[in-house]
């Protein structure tokens, strides 16, 4: 045997005699009981596929790293934002998020955009989108709404009476919605999309002061996305086309890149801004609080296992490190429980052991042991309690997170601030969007609602009246709707609204 030449061994270490034929009494056979290695091969293969992703099934990753270009120490202690110039290790996976596996690239979906740095003080995730609101802003609704997005439980199709019937119900999806609709819902490829953080989160420096800040990842390619009828066809052409696209990009050397652009708030600014800051289905607009750039974002390098790179990634906003804290974000408050917990789930309890989760430029010293596919040395003969007097790990009081003032009853409370959630869609849809955006919008609304029932119709016609009185006459027109009725509806409460629209209602 050539020196060269690898040794085919079993799963732990034996060399392998034969792999193309099975262990027969006599020949053909049967196949005997006793082929080990049959056996190993077969229990594995069969155990190959863990749980898919409940959503973001569909996805691709890199590697990269993220470097500093602006002084931010006034307003974080994060140390991998520390100086100008630092370069830290990131792993950011893109996805869709309402298809399987199989999906196809150029669904109308929000497209995930999760990053891990691999920082100097642990692991720090930042979850988000490539859209800067979203659909809800309680994560009580949050498995109703994915219901909505899935399939129908009895024809295992997408049902557009599903989709809409709920976003119909739900007047603070209006927003999401009207980006869903334009064409930035199907970006031409993950390269030419931005990322946000969409969620608020809080900075805190040295001195224990705080900022409320908001990510924006713009990308040095340019926006790019596909119309409609653009993303038919390459639905059918090449189901994997971003997968694809962002893997021959980097092979080709031509690395995507990103400029980061904070948004800041001080605490007295947030206390009397006229939008509730911590709402995931509003922005905060520029012209009150300007971007600023600090930092660029490159991907050079491509996972040489997808499993084990972006399969068993696992990425969760719970993961903070010193100098950036969660905000009073409900639907961030819901996330910071929800990730964990499915990884956990989906990849066993000591996910954060696997190389693409697990800390590269720091150490991991705790008291939690034990649990399925424990694959370290599990501390050893080290105290498994805290606390104790034989040299384990202490906390650090001096990196909490300042706080802040909480107050109000503890009960379930219905969403109030003096500012609507029609008028950001509204100004959106009449003040940022080209005339050319806005005849993509209604004709992929109409096109998508039109396979809803008129009850649906009519509701979520009214929704788009609301925003803007052009939008939602030019949807029902397309839609065929009686526009008087619309603007009927329009003029009622949301309950109201909905007892109008009850079942049968234009149906009859």
């Amino acid at each position: 045997m050539s020196k060269n030449k690898k040794t085919l061994t079993n799963n732990f270490g034996a060399p392998v005699d034969d792999d193309q034929n099975s262990l027969t009494a006599g020949n053909p056979g049967p196949v005997l009981m006793q082929d080990v290695h049959l056996l190993e091969k077969l229990s594995h293969f069969d155990r190959e596929r863990i749980p898919e992703r409940v959503v973001h099934a569909k996805g691709a990753g890199a590697h990269g790293y993220f470097a500093v270009t602006a002084d931010v120490t006034k307003y974080t202690r994060a140390k991998f934002l520390s100086a100008v110039g630092k370069r830290t290790e990131v792993f950011l996976r893109f996805s869709t998020v309402g298809g399987e596996r199989g999906s196809a690239d150029a669904e109308r979906d929000p497209r995930g955009f999760a990053m891990k740095f691999y920082t100097e003080e642990g692991n720090y995730d930042l979850v988000g989108n490539n859209t800067p609101v979203f659909f809800i802003r309680d994560p009580l609704k949050f498995a109703d709404f994915i219901h909505t997005q899935k399939k129908n439980p009895a024809t295992n199709l997408k049902d557009p009476d599903m989709f809409w019937d709920f976003l119909s119900l739900t007047p603070e999806s209006i927003h999401q919605v009207t980006i869903l609709f334009s064409d930035r819902g199907t970006p031409r490829t993950y390269r030419h999309m931005n990322g946000f953080s969409s969620h608020t989160y809080k900075w805190y420096n040295d001195k224990g002061e705080y900022f409320w800040v908001k990510y924006h990842f713009k990308t040095e390619q340019g926006i790019q996305n596909l119309t409609r009828q653009e993303a038919e066809v390459m639905k059918g052409k090449d189901p994997d086309h971003a997968t694809r696209d962002l893997h021959e990009s980097i092979l080709r050397g031509e690395y995507p890149s990103w400029r980061l652009e904070m948004q800041i708030m001080t605490p007295e600014q947030a206390a009397n801004y006229r939008f509730d800051p911590f709402d995931i289905t509003k922005v905060w607009p520029h012209a009150d609080f300007p971007p600023i750039v600090i930092g660029r974002l490159v991907l050079n390098k491509n996972p040489e296992n997808y499993f084990a790179e972006v399969e068993q990634s696992a990425f969760s906003p719970a993961n903070f490190v010193p100098g950036i804290a969660a905000s009073p974000d409900k639907m961030l408050q819901g996330r910071l429980f929800s990730y964990h917990d499915t990884h956990r789930h989906r990849l066993g309890p000591n996910f954060h052991l696997l190389p693409v989760n697990a800390p590269k430029a720091s150490q991991v010293d705790n008291y939690q042991r034990d649990g399925f596919m424990r694959s370290d040395g599990n501390f050893g003969g080290s105290p498994n309690y805290y606390p104790n007097s034989f040299g384990g790990p202490e906390p650090r009081l001096e990196i909490a997170e300042p706080s802040f003032e909480v107050s109000g009853k503890a009960a379930r409370q219905k969403y109030v601030h003096p500012n609507d959630d029609f008028v950001q869609a509204g100004a959106l849809y009449k003040k940022v969007m080209t005339d050319a955006d806005r005849d993509h919008l209604v004709g992929n609304i109409v096109d998508h609602l039109g396979g809803a029932r008129k009850r649906i119709q009519y509701r979520q016609c009214a929704l788009f009246y609301k925003a803007e009185q052009e939008y939602g006459r030019r949807v029902a027109q397309g839609l065929n709707l009686d526009l008087k009725e619309v603007a009927r509806l329009a003029g009622m409460s949301a309950e109201d609204r909905a007892k109008e629209t009850a079942a049968g209602t234009y149906e009859k």
